[in-house]
């Protein structure tokens, strides 16, 4: 089966990756602990505190240098500097590198950093990285081993499960997140359109007055080849009341995956989208760096919960940005899933570990929570979400769709969904499918042919 040739190129990274830990000599030893065999996440695993192994103290005088690395918009890197900032003065002899940039190409660098041992010691990691890259607890620490420095009570049991795997608390969730659809009102308006869109004839009666009444240069929404596959689920989901994957294999036949790449296709021919070479050949990164999301031309997208701010931020008139709804596309179930839309980990070849376990525990259960508010999402820690409402630093609009996104989706999320295989925005299986759609490449029965053999594939080799 030929294979859709991407024309995008990723962007260069905001930030150079810093190899491997401080070489100053610990504090206490990293913990080790045999992995366990099975590459499932246990409640009672997750349910119990651990007692450290050993008490820990935190190294308050030598001097310790520690990594620490995420991705994200400028608002969230300005949290972590300034939250960085405010650790380092209360442990002076702590000094902390940061590593940040856009998200396009950043688990491409980090994999290779994991591969090779030289990860940052604190690591803002995507939920699917601990199947996909420790599923034997290889590249992350227990946190339960550092529960004396780690307030881990603050967290739920259903929280921590989802981040237990191998046995192993190898992250501590940093927010609960999914999709829902936010748009420019403002632009909207100029279409003669007063309300969101709330149903599938919403959208394609939009893609029509913004073609006829604003030009060809104006979309209702934008949305990229990861953003089609996960809006493609919700419909699936929602028309035919069950999970994408459950127990390992895809729930979907071909016929009925054709239904959701005709969805797709029927957005791009109903003006509601524009099309991958349209959005290709205006040469942007992501969409919120984008000239048409600036000058509202793409007055719509489909992201995670925890994403508004650099969207909104991005408008030159942010006025009329505006959390939505989400939409039912059928009439079986909500469809949708959520997610531990990140976590906070410890990479097993950081020589500091007590340090980097204080370094997490300031950021989202003591003073760095009031700072970094809601620009990860809603903070999942109860003592975290407390400090950023105290401090009044969550975002209304990021609690508002946090709100709307938990009371919607009620379908499981398969940890390999967000495998590097499928979700690489150069030479993934999504990427492949939606453009090669896109361009005409592939008709709806051989997208469909190759996005189940390549889910397959994915599940096939993690079972």
């Amino acid at each position: 089966m030929k294979k859709a040739i991407s024309l995008g190129v990723a962007a260069a990274m905001t930030a150079t990756l810093l190899a491997g830990c401080g070489t100053a000599a610990s504090s206490a030893p990293a913990a080790s602990s045999e992995a366990a065999s099975s590459t499932e996440a246990t409640s009672e695993a997750a349910s119990s505190e651990a007692t450290a192994t050993e008490a820990h103290e935190i190294n308050t005088t030598d001097p310790i240098e520690l990594t620490i690395s995420w991705w994200g918009g400028d608002s969230r890197h300005e949290a972590y500097q300034k939250a960085i900032e405010a650790f380092q003065e209360k442990y002076p002899n702590i000094t902390v590198s940061p590593t940040y940039g856009a998200w396009s190409g950043w688990e491409e660098k980090q994999s290779t950093a994991l591969a090779a041992d030289q990860g940052s010691d604190v690591m803002q990691v995507n939920w699917n990285w601990l199947y996909q890259y420790s599923p034997t607890g290889e590249k992350f620490v227990d946190l339960r081993d550092y529960s004396d420095i780690i307030d881990l009570t603050q967290w739920t049991d259903a929280a921590k499960n989802a981040c237990t795997v191998a046995d192993s608390l190898q992250a501590v969730p940093i927010s609960m997140t999914g999709r829902i659809f936010y748009w420019n009102m403002n632009t909207f308006k100029q279409a003669g359109i007063e309300k969101v869109p709330t149903t599938y004839d919403d959208l394609i009666a939009a893609g029509k007055a913004f073609q006829e009444k604003l030009g060809d240069d104006y979309y209702p929404l934008a949305i990229g080849q990861y953003d089609r596959m996960i809006l493609m689920t919700f419909y699936l989901e929602s028309k035919y009341g069950k999970a994408w994957v459950e127990n390992n294999e895809c729930q979907y036949t071909e016929e009925e995956v054709v239904d959701g790449l005709n969805f797709i296709d029927s957005l791009e021919d109903n003006h509601v989208i524009p099309t991958r070479p349209t959005m290709i050949a205006a040469g942007f990164d992501s969409i919120d760096k984008s000239q048409e999301w600036i000058d509202g031309k793409y007055a719509g997208i489909f992201e995670w919960d925890s994403a508004p701010s650099k969207y909104q931020s991005a408008l030159a008139d942010n006025s009329g940005f505006t959390v939505g709804e989400e939409i039912k596309f059928g009439d079986k179930a909500n469809g949708g899933f959520s997610k531990v839309s990140m976590g906070m980990a410890i990479t097993k070849s950081c020589q500091h570990p007590v340090e980097a376990a204080a370094l997490i525990d300031f950021l989202w259960n003591g003073e760095g929570a009031a700072i970094m508010g809601s620009e990860c999402g809603i903070p999942a820690s109860t003592a975290g979400l407390a400090s950023a409402q105290a401090a009044d630093a969550v975002k209304p609009l990021v609690l508002e769709a946090n709100t709307k996104v938990l009371a919607f989706v009620d379908m499981p999320l398969d940890p390999y969904y967000e495998s590097s295989k499928l979700k690489d925005t150069t030479d993934g299986i999504y990427t492949d499918v939606f453009d090669g759609l896109s361009y005409d490449e592939y008709d709806p029965q051989e997208a469909a042919e190759i996005l189940l053999d390549g889910v397959s594939g994915v599940l096939s080799a993690n079972a």
